[in-house]
């Protein structure tokens, strides 16, 4: 018996929000993303407008801005959904940038947010 594998889908804005940060971080325009990248100027326009990258290219822009594209399926199973707190929580206290104290005021905040913002059933 085969196991059912669940449907999902690559979040094209989440990854080009996380790129655009990635990229302001660093300093830079765009065209300098593609050029380190080694992608095409297009394949970052596409991108911004909510499509999604060829897979070389996404390939490319993963390891240029040391990302998981994992981070950008989504799946639509609920109980994936269940642990976004924790995963956040995980990322803020093992960013190198922020002392224990300040990823933990962090982590409060977008917890509160997150529960006043986010629905039951997103649709």
């Amino acid at each position: 018996m085969s196991e059912r594998i669940a449907a999902g889908h690559f979040d094209a804005p989440a990854f080009h929000a996380a790129l655009d940060r990635t990229r302001q971080e660093r300093g830079l325009l765009w065209k300098h993303v593609a050029d380190q990248a080694g992608v095409s100027a297009s394949t970052l326009t596409r991108l911004a407008q909510g499509r999604r990258p060829d897979v070389d290219g996404l390939a490319a822009l993963v390891s240029w801005a040391h990302l998981s594209a994992d981070d950008f399926v989504r799946r639509q199973e609920a109980a994936e959904d269940a642990g976004t707190l924790a995963k956040v929580a995980t990322h803020l206290r093992g960013d190198r940038n922020l002392t224990p104290e300040a990823a933990e005021a962090l982590e409060a905040l977008i917890t509160v947010a997150y529960k006043q913002l986010a629905t039951e059933h997103p649709e």
